[in-house]
């Protein structure tokens, strides 16, 4: 059978799925219209969608790191999250905060936990679905989950996440954060929220208000991807904000690629030059502020 050919209306027929209508039978007659069948539309559905099933670029059981499920104090109870240490250090590490997508706590995002690590961080990736239980399995409950979550007391999660690894052994006492999709939009708002944030990098992430942009104290390293119209509709506004405010951020707009650009795990919007060159970026700047 031949692979059917995707296109960028399917692809933004996705992300408004995804993200704003959460409508999944509206999508699937979308796609099918798009696609010309409802059997082309069932074949290219998972291409869109995220694969659980997709390798990980570090494996849970790579030798060189500490992988463990941890719970820590979050602001008002429990949190769930998965810590990732390098299992031979010669002294004191940063620490970079790991934030999910709209999945939740995942495969993939673990991998990106394991990955930071290998770098050279102290790496915690925190469920922020936390207070409602903590991930599911269905990405699509997980998604309607998010819904239903308290933005304050979420950003106060952050801020105690950030404690929490600005305080663990191992540890050089300077925490940044970085995140993708609703992540990065997280990121934006713990910058925002927290004066001890040491940097933060969003990844296609919703901006905060303008009016909010003068709190930020941290250095900032700002993702996104070019047909991402979507959440590049707020560049303009939180850069003058920005650049009014004299903060330190740096601004990289990856032509032709898609929001999530970065997520390997989904077949057609994972840009591979993108997302290493996105990444090396990220973690020269995290290691610059952080050391």
């Amino acid at each position: 059978m031949e692979k059917p050919r995707i296109t960028q209306a399917m692809i933004n027929a996705y992300d408004e799925y995804t993200h704003l209508t959460l409508d999944r039978r509206r999508f699937m007659e979308k796609l099918t219209m798009l696609a010309g069948s409802g059997a082309a539309a069932a074949a290219i559905a998972p291409m869109l969608a995220a694969s659980g099933a997709q390798a990980a670029i570090v494996e849970e059981t790579d030798s060189r790191l500490d992988a463990r499920d941890i719970t820590y104090p979050g602001a008002a109870g429990e949190m769930k999250g998965y810590l990732v240490t390098p299992k031979e250090a010669s002294g004191p590490l940063p620490a970079v905060i790991v934030i999910h997508e709209n999945r939740g706590l995942n495969p993939h995002i673990r991998d990106v936990a394991r990955r930071m690590a290998l770098e050279g961080f102290v790496a915690l990736a925190p469920d922020f679905l936390s207070p409602a239980g903590g991930t599911p399995a269905d990405e699509d409950k997980a998604r309607e989950m998010f819904s239903t979550l308290d933005m304050a007391a979420t950003v106060n999660n952050g801020e105690a996440t950030r404690a929490y690894l600005a305080s663990l052994d191992g540890a050089n006492g300077k925490v940044g954060a970085i995140g993708f999709c609703w992540g990065g939009g997280l990121v934006n708002r713990l910058a925002v929220a927290s004066p001890e944030l040491g940097a933060g990098v969003a990844y296609y992430g919703a901006q905060p208000p303008a009016d909010q942009v003068p709190s930020i104290k941290a250095p900032l390293m700002l993702h996104y991807g070019g047909l991402d119209e979507r959440i590049n509709a707020g560049i303009d506004a939180y850069k003058a904000a920005l650049e009014a405010g004299g903060k330190t951020f740096e601004i990289f707009v990856y032509d032709g690629v898609n929001h999530a650009f970065n997520n390997d795990t989904s077949a057609a919007r994972y840009d591979k030059a993108a997302a290493e060159l996105a990444w090396t970026r990220t973690v020269a700047f995290l290691k610059k502020h952080l050391a």
